[in-house]
C-alpha cells in the first residue's frame, strides 16, 4: 500500500530531499507531494497566468490565490501530512498548511525543535503526533507498515 504524503514547510532549504532519502532508505513506500518548491515560480506563477498585475498587491494576490489551489488539490489527495517548523525561516506557509490538514482530517506530523514547543503548543496539540526530527516522523508513517 503506497502513501501520498504533504510535505508543508518551508522552501528555502533542501529538508524535503532529506525526507525522501531516508524514506527511500528505509523502504518505505512512500509518495510526496507539497508546495511549489521553485520560489520564484510560486512569486511569479499569479502573473504568468493571469498576466502583468498593476502592483504588488495583486500580484502577491494572484499567485496566492493559484498557490493555495495547488495546496487544496494536493493536501484533498494525500493520505497524511508532515509539517516542519525549523528555526531558521518565518513559518507562516506551513502553519496554515497544518491548520487546513486538521480542517481537512488529514493525519498530521508536526515537526518541531524543543525551541519552538511554546509558540507551538496549540498547534501541536490538535496534531496527531508531535516529533522533534524527520527520522521520527519516518519512524512514525514506518509503523504503519508493521
Amino acid at each position: 500500500m503506497e502513501l501520498t504524503v504533504y510535505l508543508a514547510g518551508q522552501i528555502h532549504d533542501d529538508w524535503r530531499n532529506d525526507v525522501k532519502a531516508q524514506a527511500k532508505e528505509k523502504k518505505l513506500p512512500l509518495q510526496f507531494v507539497g508546495p511549489q518548491e521553485n520560489h520564484e515560480r510560486s512569486d511569479n506563477i499569479g502573473e504568468s497566468i493571469m498576466g502583468e498585475q498593476p502592483d504588488n498587491l495583486y500580484r502577491d494576490d494572484a499567485a496566492s490565490s493559484i498557490n493555495n489551489f495547488r495546496t487544496q488539490v494536493l493536501l484533498h489527495k494525500s493520505d497524511a501530512v508532515i509539517a516542519l517548523f525549523g528555526e531558521s525561516y518565518k513559518q507562516w506557509n506551513t502553519a496554515m498548511d497544518a491548520s487546513a490538514a486538521i480542517q481537512l482530517r488529514k493525519p498530521l506530523i508536526l515537526i518541531r525543535p524543543k525551541s519552538l514547543i511554546h509558540p507551538l503548543k496549540e498547534l501541536s496539540n490538535q496534531a496527531d503526533v508531535t516529533v522533534e526530527t524527520i527520522d521520527q516522523a519516518l519512524a512514525v508513517l514506518s509503523y504503519i507498515y508493521e
